[in-house]
């Protein structure tokens, strides 16, 4: 069962892995996440792939934000 999980994750993972991705925001992310999973009971793996996550959705969302203010400027 552990072989057929392991498996699927390492399939899982290089299938996201061949996709073109912007990575802003997402390395720092990982690193950081990657350090507090770490500390948080050696999940170190999953706090990077949150990291990443939450990274790039903060560095999209700063990005639309200053889009937003350089466009109404007047």
């Amino acid at each position: 069962m552990t072989y057929l999980l392991a498996l699927a994750t390492v399939a899982l993972i290089a299938l996201t892995a061949a996709a073109p991705a912007d990575a802003k925001g997402c390395i720092k992310g990982a690193i950081v996440g990657g350090v507090a999973g770490h500390y948080a009971g050696h999940h170190g793996k999953m706090g990077a792939v949150a990291g990443c996550l939450i990274g790039h959705h903060e560095a999209k969302k700063r990005e639309q934000t200053e889009g937003n203010a350089t466009t109404h400027q007047d």
